[in-house]
Order: C-alpha cells, then sequence, then structure tokens
C-alpha cells in the first residue's frame, strides 16, 4: 500500500553507506540475480520464523508472529503457492544470553524450511546467518537494521524488510538538533544494533550543530545502571538517546532516580526501547512528551483490524507490516520462480519488488504472474525495491510521542521518507 501524504518537507533524505572496518566499503554482496542454481524444491512452501517469544524483545513478537500469519493466511485462502497451501512453523529467537535461536533453526532445518523470517534483534540473526544462508535457506528479518546486513557473506540469501540504521539515525540526529538541542548523551546497549545505531545519530547530529558530551555503550545484562547515567548526569546535556531493547524500562528508572526526567532533559528513543507495554508501572506523566522513532510507514486501520482478528491481545504494531510484506514477497518469489527452493526465491525477490506492474495483495500480484506479466509489490509497509544488497532502497521512518499514560499515540507526528544510496 502507498506511504502516508504526511510526509515532512524536509524528508527526502540520500544517504551515503558507511563501510565496516575490514569489510567491503562498496555497499553491495553477492547479488541475489548470480545466486548459483540448486536442487528442486519439495513442492511445499515452508516459511519458518526465529522471532521473540522470550528474553528482552518479547514486547516486539506478537505483532511480527500476527503479521505472519495474516500474510499465510492470504495466501493460502488466494490458493497457496505452485498449487498447494504454505506451511508456516513459528520459533522462538530467544535473545543473546541463550542459544534458543540456534536450536530453533536447527527445527525448523529438520522440518524443511524453505525461507525463514528473523530474527528480530541484529546480533541474534548475526549469531544464525551461516546456519540458514549455509543451509541454501533464505533468511528475511523483518527488523534487523544493522549496516553490517549490507556487507555481511550471506550467499546472496538474507533479505530485510526493516531498512539500515543510517536512516533511522540520520532522522533520530536531525529531530534532536531541530529541537534545539546542542549537547546529548546517549545510553547504548553494546551490541551491534546498538553500538551501530549511536554511531549514526552522532553523526548526524553533529552534522546539524549538535554535539555528543558522553556515549555509555552498556551491558544489557547489568544488574543496575547507576553508574552509567551518573556518567551521563556529570555532562549535563540537554537531551538524552535511550538505545535498547526492553532493560530500557530499568535505565529510565534510573534516569528518573538521579533527577533526568523527561521535564527537565529531552529524552528520545528509538524502535528497540519504544513500547507500550514497558513503562506502564511507572507513574503516569513520566514519559509525558518523549519522542522516538520506529521504521516503516503507517499500518492503516483496515491492516491493524485484520491483525487484531488474529491477536485481539495486540498493543503494538511494531515491525507487524514489515513481517506481512516478509511473507508475501517470499511466496511471490516461490511463485515467479515455480519453484520453493531457498535458492530458487532468493533469485526472484529482488525482481518482484521492483520494475513491473504494481500491485498489492497477494492475489492481484500472483494472478499477474501466472498471466506471464513482471510485477512490482508495494508493501503495507512501503514499496520495498531491494537493492542487490538485499536492503529497501527506500524506506520510511514515523516520528511519535508519548502522552501521559506513558504509550505512544499510534497517530506519528510526522513521517520521513529516504533513499538509502550505496
Amino acid at each position: 500500500m502507498g506511504r502516508l501524504t504526511a510526509v515532512a518537507a524536509a524528508a527526502s533524505l540520500a544517504l551515503a553507506a558507511c563501510g565496516e572496518s575490514g569489510s567491503d566499503t562498496s555497499g553491495s554482496r553477492t547479488a541475489t540475480s548470480a545466486a548459483p542454481a540448486a536442487a528442486k524444491g519439495d513442492g511445499t512452501l515452508t516459511i519458518g520464523t526465529v522471532l521473540p517469544q522470550t528474553g528482552s524483545l518479547a514486547f516486539l513478537g506478537p505483532p511480527q508472529f500476527a503479521g505472519v500469519d495474516q500474510a499465510v493466511k492470504e495466501i493460502n485462502e488466494a490458493g497457496g503457492v505452485l498449487g498447494r497451501p504454505v506451511v508456516k512453523v513459528h520459533t522462538d529467537s530467544g535473545d543473546t544470553t541463550t542459544n534458543i535461536a540456534s536450536q530453533s533453526v536447527d527445527k525448523l532445518l529438520a522440518q524443511k524450511a524453505d525461507a525463514v523470517i528473523g530474527a528480530a534483534s541484529s546480533s541474534v540473526s548475526e549469531s544464525i546467518i551461516d546456519r540458514v544462508t549455509g543451509a541454501g535457506v533464505v533468511q528475511f528479518s523483518p527488523a534487523n537494521t544493522s549496516d553490517k546486513f549490507t556487507t555481511i557473506d550471506d550467499k546472496g540469501l538474507y533479505f530485510r524488510t526493516a531498512p539500515p540504521d543510517k536512516l533511522q539515525g540520520r532522522v533520530l540526529g536531525d529531530l534532536i538538533a531541530a529541537d534545539g538541542n546542542d549537547t546529548i548523551g546517549i545510553l547504548a546497549v553494546q551490541d551491534s544494533y546498538g553500538s551501530g545505531l549511536a554511531d549514526q545519530i552522532t553523526k548526524a547530529a553533529e552534522e546539524a550543530g549538535a554535539g555528543v558530551v558522553e556515549r555509555v555503550d552498556y551491558d544489557p545484562r547489568a544488574a543496575e545502571f547507576s553508574a552509567d547515567v551518573a556518567r551521563i548526569k556529570a555532562k549535563n546535556p540537554r537531551a538524552v538517546v535511550l538505545i535498547g531493547f526492553e532493560e530500557g524500562a530499568k535505565v529510565v528508572s534510573e534516569l528518573v532516580k538521579q533527577g533526568l526526567t523527561a521535564d527537565r532533559v529531552k529524552w528520545y528513543m528509538v524502535d528497540g526501547t519504544m513500547s507500550n507495554t514497558n513503562y506502564l508501572r511507572m507513574p503516569q506523566g513520566t514519559l509525558k512528551g518523549v519522542k522516538g522513532t520506529i521504521p516503516g510507514a503507517e499500518a492503516p486501520d483496515v491492516f491493524r483490524k485484520k491483525l487484531l482478528s488474529v491477536d485481539e491481545e495486540l498493543k503494538d504494531f511494531t515491525y507487524a507490516a514489515e513481517s506481512y510484506d516478509a511473507a508475501i514477497l517470499i511466496a511471490l518469489a516461490a511463485a515467479a520462480a515455480e519453484d520453493d527452493a531457498g535458492r530458487s526465491i532468493a533469485s526472484k525477490l529482488a525482481e518482484v519488488s521492483r520494475g513491473g506492474e504494481k500491485c498489492r495483495a497477494f492475489r492481484d500480484c500472483a494472478d499477474l504472474l501466472a498471466g506471464g506479466r513482471d510485477i512490482d509489490y508495494d508493501g503495507v509497509s512501503g514499496p520495498i525495491e531491494f537493492d542487490d544488497a538485499g536492503d529497501p532502497s527506500v524506506a520510511t521512518i514515523g516520528v511519535y510521542q508519548y502522552g501521559d499514560d506513558n504509550r505512544y499515540s499510534g497517530e506519528a507526528l510526522e513521517y520521513r521518507t529516504g533513499s538509502i544510496e550505496r
């Protein structure tokens, strides 16, 4: 579906790639179109998920599972893929403190999964990517944002509907500076997600005239965060950025304890810390006015209603659209390839996402493919249009704000769309 029209006037962002030390800085990996031929699949498209049921990102699991479930429901109602219903198998990703994700991948490979949707955590995805892609299976994340995946060795089998952190970092850094904050403190979880996003926010903020006066990369397993927050407090920043996951609630409590409340210092959050459940036990107004960014265009009301019919207890919709689109794209690629094998799917994912006749529903897209037409699937999360690195070449970031009830509104303050150039 199309993007919301309420996009900021200054939102068109042309972003250069940031190379990792010792990595290919060309901004591409093995092109999907060059993926070597492989044995045919078994005729039944099996989609597995490795998404958080437990661990520090468990609050993000329900919308992602619901997105996949809704997509598979629509695919099968339209006749499935290759004349057979799509099979889905859900598993838990846990987090980086456990080995759950690796065990889940083994389970999915044993059940002949052709594609794996997940993980949500970039660090968890890093821990399983060799196991998944080494088996010739597509790994498709709806939520990984680490810039590392742009150049990672994935054998042409890794894709994502979430944009790299360079876009979210650019939007948040610009926003913080535009709000009049010339000094910034950053509290970032110590992993590839936290460190990478902190780097991008710093770069954008400095280019906009602000400065990071203190940055603390913290251990998410720490029992408490008093020393980390004290380092930030000592530099007296006007704004504090919190980059993390579920443990962010403990960091927020410590900020309050040390007097860095949201009415005195401006707080900013990112997708990993934005939640409508983690802060509900805090006194009302604790997060009032706090702003944060979440990748993705607005999920339309009709889509949210469909998800609530799948899971009536949904409170957040973060990455639901990206999960839905991941499953739809996998199915369309298998239909285009006339084969469900992982490498066959990978060889068609970029093709079905760009350059052909526009379509927005699986049934319509599948009918076009059956008629011998090229398609360009535009999803709920945006137009997607994969580049040769398996990244969406254009993406949208929403800016949200918390109210008195410690929840952020589903209505974004604004949406900023950017082109992710290599």
